[in-house]
């Protein structure tokens, strides 16, 4: 049995559940799509209220020029539009790769119910790996973690944008040394 305190597992999820999940994190990944098709870090994400997307987003980090333009906070952003509230009680967000701390922090400000994602970050992930905000109860809001919602698919996106990145850096080194010969 789940403790109540405890990120939920994609294993142990009845299949109903994690089917619709799925369905969501489909979406999210349609996103982390356009963000590659920039040449941006896939991570797209979609924030679900009453069975409908009410906001979206895909990271835009170099397109914009700005910190602070994650796919979840743009989803956030979207979400309040759309609602006309900062609230989002009920709310789902699903998102391919874990929350890092601004994510998760303006996740718990925003008060969404429930955070899905996909691959699981070591190297900043704050929704279970390296801490898990959402869930510390010395805040004045947790949020419900599912992880591992097409984790392979997610994780596969992430490992191919950064091989295919790190090729073309090299290659460019290998040019630059070239020229300069």
């Amino acid at each position: 049995m789940q403790k109540e305190n405890e990120i939920v597992e994609v294993e142990t999820l009845p299949l109903q559940e994690k089917e619709q999940h799925e369905y969501w994190m489909q979406k999210a990944l349609e996103l982390a799509d356009k963000a590659e098709s920039l040449g941006e870090v896939p991570i797209g994400a979609v924030i679900v209220f009453d069975g409908k997307i009410i906001g979206q987003g895909y990271n835009l980090r170099e397109t914009e020029k700005r910190a602070l333009a994650h796919a979840e906070i743009q989803a956030i952003e979207e979400a309040n539009q759309y609602l006309g509230a900062w609230r989002l009680e009920g709310a789902t967000l699903y998102v391919t790769l874990e929350p890092c701390p601004m994510c998760a922090g303006a996740l718990i400000n925003s008060r969404v119910e429930t955070i899905v994602y996909g691959a699981s970050d070591i190297k900043s992930g704050c929704a279970g790996t390296l801490m898990n905000l959402p869930m510390d109860s010395r805040f004045n809001h947790e949020a419900r973690v599912i992880r591992g919602i097409k984790a392979k698919e997610c994780g596969d996106k992430l490992s191919t944008f950064f091989k295919k990145l790190r090729e073309k850096r090299k290659k460019e080194k290998v040019m630059n040394r070239i020229v300069d010969k």
